[in-house]
């Protein structure tokens, strides 16, 4: 969250832009003074300057402008946002009128950022009731997640019209609209309500492989957590994940076992692998097989205690235990190297004995950033992956 320093420099700024006419300057340098921006203040006297010099600018140069949030910090687009809202504001209180085929353009072009995008979208649609109508349907595989959200609930809400049409021929063409939405859909919400229509339809629909969760897992454990000291240890799997080893555990010596799950949300479920133990941490491994070097998200659920290990490098974790678990919790942007990789998840289980305390699991799907499925090469079908039917994960040795 921004600051509220900034925030408060920024509408600071936004009172002293006067309803006057804007004028054609170079923005180039000012839109990088905001570029510079920084946590704690960093660079915010001089960013509070050229936003006031921004905010000033002819609407025709909105575009270029806007263009000045690609590739942005979170605090700087922020900025740029605000100098974006000052700039149209005025030129509508003035009776001017926004570029908007220019600010179409803009929109349609998927290289920019999709903030930026979606900022634009809402001013061509302030002064455009068509925009929405023209513009949204393009949207089903669009890189910013809100235009794509846009699109898909438009789907939703015509095949929930269809729904009402009880002839027979409207049933198939329902089911394929939310078919359609399910498959652009992004966000939760929409695919929980697009794949529950698809049941009633009578058609599956492979949700794991969608959201791209992992659903095959190497286990080993238990290991001491009493006090919850054990985050801190690091155990032998940290340093190396070798599948042949056996170590000595806090219940004897433990050996890796296969570990799988058939859960819609690729929920591995520890305490139906091991039993319910308290005072307890396991890690679990898993490969993935990239036929390139890419950028990744992973991205876990879990209402325990984890650490997260990419190749051996740690790129997430949270010492925090029960906390309110969700599909993508916890986020961590890491680069697949070619070829085969390996997971390492640590999870841990405290000693509370409460009821809403016995939950020991976790999710994990790899994807990009706008959370569209990266598969690893090798993957089977979720039928064919999961050891269980009906969301229960096994252990088998």
């Amino acid at each position: 969250m921004q600051p509220s320093w900034a925030w408060c420099g920024i509408v600071a700024c936004c009172c002293l832009i006067s309803p006057a006419r804007g004028e054609t300057q170079d923005v180039a340098p000012l839109l990088a003074k905001l570029r510079e921006v920084g946590p704690e203040g960093k660079g915010h006297r001089a960013a509070s300057d050229a936003w006031s010099k921004l905010a000033r600018s002819d609407a025709q140069q909105l575009p270029t402008i806007l263009a000045g949030m690609d590739g942005a910090e979170l605090l700087a687009a922020n900025w740029i946002r605000a100098a974006v809202d000052a700039i149209a504001e005025r030129q509508l209180a003035t009776g001017g009128k926004l570029p908007t085929a220019e600010l179409e353009r803009f929109v349609k072009d998927t290289r920019h950022n999709p903030r930026a995008r979606r900022l634009a979208f809402e001013w061509i649609s302030r002064v455009d009731t068509t925009a929405p109508d023209r513009l949204i349907p393009q949207m089903l595989d669009d890189p910013s997640v809100e235009l794509r959200r846009d699109a898909v609930a438009r789907l939703l809400d015509e095949a929930a019209k269809l729904k009402a049409d009880e002839k027979p021929e409207a049933k198939e063409k329902t089911a394929a609209v939310y078919e359609r939405a399910l498959i652009a859909a992004r966000d939760d919400d929409q695919i929980k309500l697009a794949s529950e229509e698809l049941k009633k339809a009578g058609r599956s629909f492979d949700l794991p492989r969608h959201f791209g969760f992992l659903m095959q897992w190497k286990l080993i454990g238990p290991f001491d957590n009493k006090e919850k000291k054990g985050f801190a240890v690091a155990h032998p799997p940290e340093e190396k994940v070798d599948l042949e080893a056996t170590y000595p555990g806090s219940q004897g010596e433990v050996k890796w076992t296969d570990l799988s799950t058939s859960d819609d949300y690729g929920v591995v479920d520890l305490n139906k692998g091991l039993g319910k133990l308290k005072g307890s941490l396991i890690y679990a491994a898993a490969t993935f097989q990239s036929s390139s070097r890419k950028p990744v998200e992973i991205r876990v659920g879990t209402p325990n205690a984890y650490k997260l290990w990419l190749n051996g490098k740690l790129i997430g974790q949270a010492n925090v235990y029960h906390a309110n678990v969700k599909v993508d919790q916890y986020i961590s942007r890491a680069e697949m190297q070619s070829g085969r990789n390996v997971l390492l998840v640590k999870l841990c289980q405290n000693e509370q004995t409460e009821d809403w305390a016995a939950d020991w699991k976790f999710q994990l799907r790899v994807c990009d950033a706008t959370g569209t499925a990266i598969l690893s090469e090798d993957r089977p079908s979720t039928a064919a992956s999961a050891s269980t039917a009906g969301g229960a994960a096994a252990k088998t040795e």
